[in-house]
């Protein structure tokens, strides 16, 4: 029974009389730390303890590390469009490549990242799809979201792109792509020159009946050099590349073992097949290991980019190494240097190195 003086609330009810104690950091924080808070924890001064938090390259490395470790302990988070209303710099580049799912794409994103980060910039990233309205929209996007410039992929851009760039004075590089005399600053190689550095290869190996399984070159100017590599190659040797000997592929595994098939059906089969890239050679390889054709000793198979996987492959594929470490951190290192006012280079080429394997080899007459 309850007795006169019990309240009706049952027990389960009754609000709890020992109530757990609140986080030390909870109750630091249910106000928002400032950087004038980093600066008193740390012992230094507002101004090196956003030096230390914003461009870490002024200040040393013990007082970089002071400044963190006590931003960490109050959880400090920095509010970057306050600064960016005062001083209309985001420290924000951007970048937008035509795929983030490319191991090679990732390796320069990561190189780049790693460098901007080195010198105070956030990296923004956006993903075309290998379409051109894409890339205008995403341009547009990451400008209106106030990044300090931008990092493209090729030399061919739609003219809307160029016009929103020179129109809101955003600077930007062009990347995987290398022409000394363009206007716009680049940080690449030189695609055609690769590829006729592999096609010579083969041609001097004894092949002379070619297939390629190429990129889709419509607006796509690194899978159009590469195949130009090709027929230069041949023409300087008074060949010619005929349409049958072509298929222009969408970069996937499938695509590259449905050329293949193809090719192995036709009246006279190519000895050597020439790759856009190295995941349509995967395909290829792994339709003639489907149809029991040997590779290298019926037929040679090559790549380009030389993802990890190539040198791993059974049999290890011959492919050109394209120099994306490289070009990640020029390009950050260029667009820098241009932020800050300081002299950079405008062209930077970096070599494409032919990496030979297992799977070529001088063609079945010929041997």
């Amino acid at each position: 029974m309850m007795s006169s003086g019990e309240s009706p609330q049952s027990n389960l009810e009754r609000p709890s009389k020992a109530m757990p104690p609140t986080h030390p950091r909870t109750r630091k924080n249910e106000v928002r730390a400032t950087i004038k808070d980093v600066a008193r924890e740390a012992g230094v001064s507002v101004a090196s303890a956003s030096r230390a938090l914003h461009n870490p390259g002024r200040v040393s490395a013990a007082m970089v590390e002071k400044v963190r470790i006590a931003a960490d302990l109050l959880e400090y988070v920095p509010y970057r469009a306050a600064g960016y209303l005062v001083s209309k710099k985001f420290n924000a580049i951007g970048a937008i490549v035509p795929t983030i799912d490319n191991a090679i794409f990732a390796q320069a994103l990561h190189a780049l990242q790693n460098q901007l980060n080195l010198h105070g910039y956030t990296l923004i990233l956006a993903s075309t799809h290998y379409s051109s309205e894409r890339e205008v929209a995403e341009t547009q996007a990451l400008i209106e979201h106030g990044v300090d410039a931008i990092v493209l992929v090729g030399e061919a851009h739609d003219e809307k792109v160029l016009r929103l760039l020179e129109g809101k004075h955003v600077p930007y590089i062009n990347t995987w792509t290398y022409n000394a005399g363009g206007s716009a600053p680049c940080a690449g190689f030189d695609n055609r020159a690769a590829m006729v550095r592999l096609t010579n290869y083969l041609l001097d190996l004894g092949h002379r009946r070619f297939a390629v399984i190429a990129g889709i070159t419509d607006k796509n100017d690194r899978a159009a050099e590469r195949l130009e590599g090709v027929r230069d190659a041949l023409a300087a040797r008074g060949m010619t590349l005929q349409k049958e000997q072509i298929e222009e592929m969408p970069y996937t595994v499938a695509a590259g073992r449905q050329a293949l098939r193809k090719f192995a059906c036709a009246p006279t089969p190519p000895t050597a097949v020439i790759c856009g890239n190295d995941i349509l050679a995967f395909g290829a390889i792994y339709e003639c290991i489907a149809r029991k054709i040997a590779v290298p000793q019926t037929l040679s198979i090559t790549g380009y980019d030389d993802f990890e996987l190539s040198s791993h492959m059974s049999p290890a594929l011959t492919t050109i190494r394209v120099p994306a470490i490289e070009m990640g951190v020029g390009a950050a290192d260029y667009l820098v240097s241009y932020l800050a006012g300081k002299p950079m280079p405008k062209y930077m080429e970096y070599e494409a190195e032919l990496i030979v394997r297992e799977s070529t080899a001088p063609p079945p007459r010929a041997r």
